[in-house]
């Protein structure tokens, strides 16, 4: 999995100054030290810390920033485009709701053989008998009653989690296809998960 990190003004500022580089000599040494700190181990490689353009372009917006409305329009239509959906959207949402609390995945902690999972629980609320859960992102609770499951919203959602910069860019949420964090049978089950009135997330 990519890694998108960020070097803040200030940290660059202060490298410049100590050092009187300038702030593209600043960000390349940064990212220089990074490379040559990190290693591959477990089923984190060094290939995370290479940036492609979305991550690279948004990496230039501090927490907090706007990204200009012609930039994020360039990065959501690009990434929208990108998108690959199955013949079936929808799998099963019981193995939609064993990916979705699976933790493990690309860190340098987890075996080889270790599963993948989406960690959907560290970010979104997303059943009524769920106490521990993140709210970096919205609640998902209900998430297919309120909006039913016709194939529109079948894609949207399938692509929602295939790659989110198509709909928000700069998104906190991991790209799960464009990175190939999950399976296509897994994103169909997470799509069962979050759309099937028979889920605890519709219930």
């Amino acid at each position: 999995m990519n890694m998108k990190f960020l070097v803040t003004p200030a940290v660059l500022l202060l490298a410049a100054c100590a050092t009187s580089l300038s702030e593209d000599e600043a960000q390349k040494q940064a990212v220089s030290m990074m490379k040559s700190s990190f290693k591959a181990q477990g089923q984190a490689s060094l290939a995370r810390l290479d940036q492609d353009e979305v991550q690279a372009t948004c990496s230039k917006y501090p927490p907090g920033a706007t990204i200009t409305k012609d930039v994020a329009d360039k990065i959501e239509k690009a990434q929208f485009a990108a998108i690959k959906y199955p013949a079936k959207l929808m799998g099963d949402w019981k193995a939609g709701e064993r990916v979705a609390q699976i933790g493990t995945g690309f860190q340098f902690s987890d075996g080889p053989t270790a599963p993948v999972g989406a960690n959907c629980y560290a970010c979104h609320r997303m059943s009524k008998g769920e106490i521990s859960y993140g709210t970096i992102g919205p609640s998902l609770y209900q998430f297919g009653k309120l909006r039913g499951t016709s194939q529109p919203i079948q894609q949207y959602t399938y692509g929602k989690i295939y790659n989110s910069n198509a709909y928000t860019a700069c998104s906190n949420m991991p790209r799960f296809g464009h990175s190939k964090i999950l399976t296509e049978a897994q994103m169909a089950d997470l799509t069962a998960l979050l759309l099937d009135p028979a889920s605890p997330v519709n219930q």
